[in-house]
């Protein structure tokens, strides 16, 4: 899969279009149904996106927290068989109409073929393009146009939104539901104060990604995905761990199940499996490790 960040003809292609935080269930539909239409038709296919959310360039709104960092973002559309991710920069094309967008970027350098979409996309200056628009313009600027519908899962509208809800809330189970894959975090192990395993639970910190969604302090049952790839069960703590320090620092420790090996300086992923309880603060450390033996327990 290629990247491209500055614009140039690529004619030809299957386009889906859309931000795509989180790389849901939803967004899959639709980048899926690029992906097929260009193999089935002998094109290639292209994600057309941007860096950074949109809303980070519009006055007076607040940008969310993000579900997948962009290097994540780009490896999940290589494996769904995407050829081009197209990196638009939007502060250069944030004024451009809607048609002025579909003539004077899509049109111009990629020439579609299919453009595909959610069916609730907008594009343009105030948002002024919409589904409707992209029907009427097919014979126009000679392409076909796919609306994927909406997927409901539970009763819940699938969402970006929806998905950083359940995750703000704690409910990394129905995160996972609505992601079609658990939601992941990844850091560099950091090298702590050593006070984990002065108790007998030795714990890798790393930093928390400061532009993904955060979760609420507590604990949790986790995957850890070492750096050879293997996937190891552990137990995580998210807060500021106030029995030990009480520092008032938000820290993400967790401690690897049946693993003494030194991580420090290696990266290493945390997939959320569940919240098993809020963070508590002990009166002595006897029963915090009391509570941390319950807590391991709960994994098997």
């Amino acid at each position: 899969m290629e990247i491209v960040r500055e614009l140039k003809v690529i004619p030809n292609l299957s386009l889906a279009l859309g931000f795509f935080d989180g790389l849901h269930l939803g967004h899959q539909a639709v980048i899926g149904c690029a992906v097929d239409y260009a193999q089935e038709n002998g094109y290639k296919s292209a994600v057309v996106t941007f860096r950074h959310h949109p809303f980070c360039y519009l006055q007076g709104v607040q940008a969310p927290k993000y579900i997948l960092t962009s290097e994540d973002k780009y490896k999940l559309l290589e494996s769904l068989g995407v050829d081009y991710v197209i990196e638009l920069d939007f502060e250069k094309i944030k004024d451009l109409s809607a048609e002025e967008y579909v003539r004077d970027i899509l049109v111009k350098y990629f020439s579609p073929v299919a453009i595909t979409t959610g069916f609730s996309h907008f594009f343009g200056k105030n948002k002024s393009g919409n589904v409707n628009l992209l029907t009427e313009w097919q014979k126009k600027y000679n392409y076909c146009y796919f609306a994927t519908p909406a997927i409901n899962l539970y009763g819940v509208k699938i969402s970006s939104t929806a998905i950083r809800n359940y995750i703000k809330s704690g409910n990394v189970e129905l995160a996972k539901s609505l992601l079609g894959r658990k939601f992941t975090i990844e850091g560099t192990v950091q090298k702590g104060k050593g006070k984990g395993h002065k108790i007998g639970f030795a714990t890798a910190n790393i930093f928390y990604p400061l532009e993904i969604i955060q979760p609420p302090r507590g604990v949790y049952d986790v995957n850890v995905i070492l750096p050879n790839g293997s996937r190891q069960r552990g137990i995580a703590n998210y807060g500021i761990c106030p029995t030990v320090t009480d520092s008032g620092i938000t820290t993400f420790e967790v401690h690897i199940l049946n693993f003494d090996e030194n991580l420090y300086g290696q990266d290493i992923k945390i997939e959320f499996n569940r919240k098993i309880r809020d963070e508590i603060k002990f009166e002595n450390i006897d029963q915090l490790k009391l509570q941390i033996t319950i807590d391991i327990n709960s994994l098997k």
